[in-house]
């Protein structure tokens, strides 16, 4: 049986030198593990909407330039995610967790301090080259 395939955009969002985190919530997929906010691209839209549309509503950005980086292709033995990942470097509104969840803004060399799914390491080695 083939696994579906789950497509999130992912925001590495930028403010003063730091990247901004989001804590997965009890309950979801990987509870408890840090990573940056996105969420599922529905049918009919892009990634880049889907982005601007799941930063708006999970941590109350409005985002106002985005760049492409990469695609991240990620087998999970439960599922598979396609993620494609976004450097949000300009929006407006404070950062805030939407949904409840908790955020935190932390410098680049910091990232590996916090424990991230396997599928976002790609995206920290990138940041840290």
């Amino acid at each position: 049986m083939t696994k579906k395939t789950i497509h999130v955009s992912v925001g590495v969002i930028e403010k003063d030198n730091t990247i901004l985190i989001a804590k997965r919530q009890k309950g979801q997929h990987l509870e408890g593990f840090w990573e940056f906010p996105g969420g599922k691209v529905e049918a009919g839209e892009s990634a880049e909407d889907a982005l601007i549309r799941e930063l708006q509503e999970e941590v109350n950005i409005k985002v106002t330039s985005s760049k492409f980086l990469f695609d991240i292709d990620y087998a999970y033995p439960e599922k598979n995610v396609k993620l494609s990942i976004y450097v949000v470097s300009h929006f407006t509104g404070e950062a805030t967790g939407s949904e409840g969840q908790a955020l935190q803004w932390c410098a680049k060399s910091a990232l590996q301090e916090y424990t991230f799914p396997p599928a976002n390491q790609a995206i920290i080695e990138h940041l840290l080259a």
